[in-house]
């Protein structure tokens, strides 16, 4: 398969009005037509709509309404993919639920899979229990959400005659600054143990329940080496990882060879 020599993404690291989508939308509207050049790939923090709310009851919508929508029109305008999650409810449940939104308007979806008990997401939310791998311009992707960066067994990069089942993984949060060290030691560790990519983005700012976030929005190359962070301060960066240097290191330093085979029972 051919591959793209470089994806371009944007990390769009912020703070968030409290239970406000209107206001948030807004935001993250104007935000992004400030993107100095063209962009695959916009990610957005998690449930970026609302902030980090257990209030799935009152703040959920069903797909393809006004978050959703408002997703579809900008990835239309930008011509980019439009990531990042959001409070949906379907088939009587709600979800933390991360959309892929194409600029032609194809949706796919990813549920978030460890539900942050100490914060009683378990009890708010369904987890979910597939791990869909995402393609943009020759690349693989893999999705996770926030507390799924401590769990490296659902992250893990599988080898299928020797192509990995993903390039990139990517990580959309809200990470409270009081745990930020984790944050920052295990994101790199994702990449140095999958050869990937590894990305995240996280949030700044105090939410309605007086969490402090500090961002520290991040890219790691394949040996977990810093490609950039975005700090404290709200800001948008845009960064352009190149597949043929992934596959150079990962022909020349193929650990992937010597991995667990396994299976995780869903």
């Amino acid at each position: 398969m051919d591959k793209s020599p470089a994806i371009r993404i944007a990390l769009v690291q912020t703070n968030l009005h409290w239970q406000d989508k209107t206001a948030n939308l807004a935001a993250l509207e104007e935000k992004i037509w400030t993107l100095k050049e063209a962009c695959d790939l916009i990610v957005l923090p998690e449930m970026f709509p609302t902030g980090f709310s257990m209030d799935s009851a009152t703040l959920a919508e069903p797909m393809n309404l006004q978050v959703h929508k408002w997703m579809k029109q900008l990835a239309a305008q930008t011509g980019a993919v439009l990531t990042g999650s959001m409070i949906i409810c379907e088939g009587g449940k709600y979800y933390n639920r991360l959309l892929w939104v194409e600029p032609n308007g194809n949706t796919q979806h990813y549920d978030k899979r460890h539900l942050f008990r100490m914060a009683n997401e378990d009890t708010s939310f369904a987890a979910g229990e597939k791990l869909p791998i995402f393609s943009l311009n020759g690349w693989k992707i893999c999705p996770q959400i926030c507390y799924d960066l401590r769990f490296p067994v659902w992250s893990r990069n599988h080898w299928t005659e020797g192509k990995a089942a993903y390039d990139l993984l990517f990580y959309v949060a809200s990470w409270p600054a009081a745990r930020i060290s984790a944050w920052d030691s295990l994101l790199p560790a994702r990449a140095i143990e999958n050869l990937s990519y590894c990305l995240g983005v996280n949030r700044v700012g105090i939410d309605g329940n007086q969490i402090a976030y500090n961002g520290h929005s991040a890219v790691y190359d394949f040996k977990g080496e810093t490609l950039a962070n975005l700090g404290d301060k709200e800001q948008i960066q845009i960064l352009h990882l190149e597949y043929t240097a992934l596959e150079e290191y990962r022909s020349k330093f193929p650990a992937w060879k010597d991995v667990d085979i396994f299976k995780l029972n869903p």
